[in-house]
């Protein structure tokens, strides 16, 4: 797609400092100072696309979302009543002194979606709707059924829901094997494994010995009958109870008619669970439950989450559940016939009004299909949920969305719309974001990906480092002014080749880890061999295998071969259930090479923790230094307090009022409820005498509020706090504070503390480091420095391997091992491996083009 034209902009802000009285062509911005934005001015072209790039932590989200983003929110809710504002998820009012200019905006943002089992990619991008009505209005009927009304064929209707499973797919279910996993015990020994512990178990025994049944006889031995009646019965009798009683005693005492100690309801086993599941709030329970529960494929719609009578309705030969099933790419492809019909066809001469109906409804799906497909993402089925999607996918299943809408005049902000996405795919991005802006729009996009950054009008360079070092305008002017800028980390990856900067002699593999008859979501009995003692890069377009291959299946593989047992952690929702229940089984083993291997690092980018007390300090392990540092000061061991006391996890150091959070929930009445600082600690976490001990003229809060490039100056004494001070500035989080919040991180934030934190460890070679994006997120600048550390591990005797889309990173690879040809079906073939200057020569990969330039 030709790029649009705005010869006429470049000449109005040929200055970058020019100020304009056309104050309806641009977007004044006065005076910001959200977070570490220092008070900045800036002129923003519109309907244009603007870039604000900058290194990790410069300011650049801050100035993007934080402010213009945050001031177009606040100014349209204005006009909102105030019952549907707390329905809208709000963010904070920024501070900043005057913004003219802003239009409505949209934010994009790299974020997962809310987590339900209903929401799917044909929801998202609302082609669900305009599939409901060509099933309603041009599918074919059986021929004693009458027409069926478009909510039939949604699965989140009553009209249309499968009655069995309510429209999930899925059934939840208990078995006796699960609930009781040694039949030898009695139910007084907790043959039972399913029931809650302490009394509550113990209640639901005696209720049994009231109803007559023995709890001393191994579970074996119990008759059938007995044994199904009390895992399964929907009965909830309530009976006397005599907790000390034997079962004759307890007998005799309900002849004689004795006055019990209490009367007690029974629940099976089977229900207890799935009621437990269901009504409680603690994830700490939902996970204990969830493993005494197994998900099967629905008896009644297979799977197809409909009622038979909405799939007894068929288009092209299928079902709605079995077209929901197809990938993008196929349903486009299905489609085609239906918009290309001939008007002397048999079925327009047989129902001529049903043939327009299915043409114009099946032109307009395929219009929307088509949308996703230039975007990169024909492998995904309209059926997938949201929360199997990656951020980078579900944020351009809505720019899809977004450009189908047709909205006039509107500001989009996007955040890294190009992350995970192979530079073939970044360029269809391109022509989407060019044709939103031939529409009308604006889009501001946050970004690092130098392809990106040199197709915009408008660049905006944040910095110049990060932190209380960044927050300022490095340049706001046209693309090619910024090669003039000295102080800027971007202008140097932009109009020089860098690829040099990590480069050095290819190092030869030490030996090799081959794997055979792989199997593992699109990827069929594939064999794969992987170099070790060196640095290697998986790459491929969105889709291809790389992650199946490389975070799964290898992953995996190798640590059954290390006799280490993966541990999943236990969902605490329907949806995390399906998640794991429609994980692929892995195929496959290792032919040779685990000789070489002692030890297998998977360093993803899962959260370091879900709640705010876990933070970089907890999980690096160097608040456990700190706090001792704390606890051998003079007037600490005067007071007798330990290290202890330095936690703000427990009850003898943190502050009483918000138990060591920092802040408590404020609820208001028409409005969201908001965290504000606690009152009594003022967002410090501790109480008064705690805050009183000080180190080094700091007092503990004061040192978690210090960032990890501050800190290392404050502890230059400290060897153990150093080390892991130095990992973390050495992977770029120089910015981020020691007590910042896992739940404010980013995913590759969070990777990159999990690989800090190996840092810091005695290296000892024989290691297996593998990596997923560990880029995301980061300015090119950073990539080198990420490069340096990496190439660090590789030399001390260790192997790195990764998936990886960075062509700064692969090119600088030891080993390319490139997936395609293309996503999905079409792709879970290793096409090229070998150098990157191997892989550059190969005419299958469209990884090649991208190599080496």
């Amino acid at each position: 797609m030709a790029k649009h034209n705005n010869t006429i902009l470049r000449d109005l802000y040929s200055a970058p400092n020019q100020q304009t009285s056309q104050s309806n062509n641009h977007v004044q911005v006065r005076g910001a100072r959200v977070h570490n934005l220092k008070n900045v001015d800036v002129d923003l072209p519109r309907d244009a696309l603007v870039v604000f790039t900058g290194i990790s932590g410069s300011g650049k989200s801050s100035l993007a979302f934080g402010t213009l983003f945050a001031e177009s929110q606040r100014r349209y809710l204005d006009s909102v009543a105030p019952y549907a504002r707390r329905l809208i998820d709000q963010v904070e009012e920024p501070d900043v002194d005057a913004i003219e200019g802003l239009p409505p905006a949209v934010a994009l943002q790299q974020q997962r979606g809310t987590p339900s089992v209903r929401s799917s990619v044909a929801s998202v991008t609302t082609i669900s709707n305009a599939l409901r009505m060509l099933y309603s209005r041009a599918g074919d009927y059986p021929a004693d059924q009458e027409m069926l009304y478009a909510d039939a064929f949604s699965p989140n209707t009553p009209e249309g829901a499968c009655r069995v499973c309510s429209g999930i797919g899925r059934v939840f279910d208990v078995t006796e094997d699960m609930m009781v996993p040694d039949s030898t015990k009695s139910i007084r020994e907790r043959a039972i494994a399913s029931w809650p512990g302490a009394w509550q178990g113990q209640n639901l025994s005696r209720i049994l010995t009231t109803l007559g049944y023995d709890i001393d006889t191994p579970w074996n031995q119990l008759p059938k009958e007995s044994r199904d009646w009390i895992l399964y019965t929907d009965e909830t009798p309530t009976v006397p109870v005599y907790p000390e009683y034997s079962l004759e005693q307890t007998r005799a005492a309900i002849d004689k008619g004795e006055k019990p100690n209490y009367m007690g309801t029974y629940i099976s086993a089977k229900n207890f669970i799935l009621q437990s599941f269901t009504t409680t709030q603690s994830p700490r329970v939902k996970k204990r439950v969830s493993q005494f529960m197994q998900i099967s494929v629905c008896p009644e719609c297979h799977g197809k989450k409909l009622k038979k009578e909405s799939l007894s309705v068929t288009f092209e030969g299928l079902d709605i559940g079995e077209l929901s099933q197809l990938t993008l790419t196929e349903l486009a492809d299905k489609l085609q016939s239906a918009v290309h019909a001939s008007i002397s066809s048999p079925n327009y001469e047989k129902n001529p009004e049903k043939s327009i109906v299915a043409q114009r409804i099946a032109s307009d799906i395929l219009t929307r299909v088509e949308a996703l497909t230039r975007l990169g993402l024909g492998y995904l089925s309209l059926e997938r949920t949201t929360p199997t999607l990656s951020p980078g996918e579900l944020q351009r299943l809505r720019l899809a969305t977004q450009i189908r809408s047709q909205l006039f005049g509107v500001v989009y902000v996007l955040d890294e719309p190009s992350a995970g996405l192979h530079p073939a795919d970044t360029q269809a991005l391109l022509g989407a974001l060019d044709e939103l802006i031939d529409a009308g729009n604006s889009v501001f996009v946050v970004e690092h990906d130098v392809s990106v950054i040199r197709h915009a009008d408008w660049v905006v360079d944040v910095g110049p480092k990060a932190g209380v070092h960044g927050g300022e305008i490095v340049y706001s002017g046209p693309v090619e002014g910024l090669e003039d800028i000295k102080e800027s980390s971007t202008a140097r990856y932009l109009f020089t080749n860098k690829d040099g900067a990590n480069k050095q002699v290819l190092r030869e593999p030490s030996a090799w880890l081959k794997l055979t008859d792989i199997e593992r979501n699109n990827i069929q009995g594939l064999s794969a061999e992987f170099p070790l003692g060196v640095l290697t890069s998986v790459t491929g377009v969105s889709g291809s295998g790389k992650s199946s291959l490389v975070s799964q299946a290898l992953v995996e593989l190798v640590n059954e071969a290390l006799g280490k047992e993966m541990v999943t952690e236990a969902p605490t929702d329907e949806a995390g259930l399906l998640e794991q229940e429609f994980e692929a089984p892995t195929g496959g083993h290792i032919v040779s090479g685990m000789d070489k291997v002692s030890r297998l690092v998977n360093i993803n980018q899962k959260a370091i923790g879900r709640t705010p007390r876990s933070n970089l300090a907890t999980y690096t392990g160097l608040f456990d230094y700190v706090r001792k540092l704390f606890a051998a000061t003079a007037e600490a061991k005067a007071r007798g307090y330990d290290a202890g006391r330095f936690s703000f996890n427990t009850s003898k150091g943190r502050c009483p009022n918000c138990e060591g959070l920092g802040f408590v929930s404020v609820e208001l009445l028409f409005l969201p409820s908001v965290y504000a600082p606690c009152q009594v600690c003022h967002g410090q976490r501790y109480n008064d005498e705690t805050l009183e001990i000080t180190y080094r003229d700091k007092n503990i809060a004061e040192v978690l509020n210090l960032t990890v490039e501050a800190a290392y100056e404050f502890f230059a004494e400290e060897a153990p706090i150093l080390r892991a001070l130095d990992a973390l500035l050495q992977v770029g989080l120089g910015y981020l504070r020691l007590g910042q919040p896992a739940t404010e991180l980013s995913g590759g934030e969070a990777q990159r503390i999990k690989l800090a934190t190996e840092l810091q460890r005695t290296q000892r070679g024989d290691t297996l480091y593998i990596l997923d994006e560990p880029t995301t997120g980061l300015h090119p600048a950073d990539v080198s420095m990420l490069m340096t550390q990496l190439n660090g591990l590789v030399d001390a005797g260790n192997t790195v391997i990764m998936v990886e889309h960075d062509m700064q990173v692969a090119s600088n690879s030891d080993w390319v091992i490139d997936m395609g040809p293309g996503a999905g079906d079409e792709g879970g073939l290793i096409v090229a491996q070998g150098t990157p200057e191997d892989v550059a020569q190969s005419e299958d990969s469209r990884t090649a083009p991208f190599l080496l330039v």
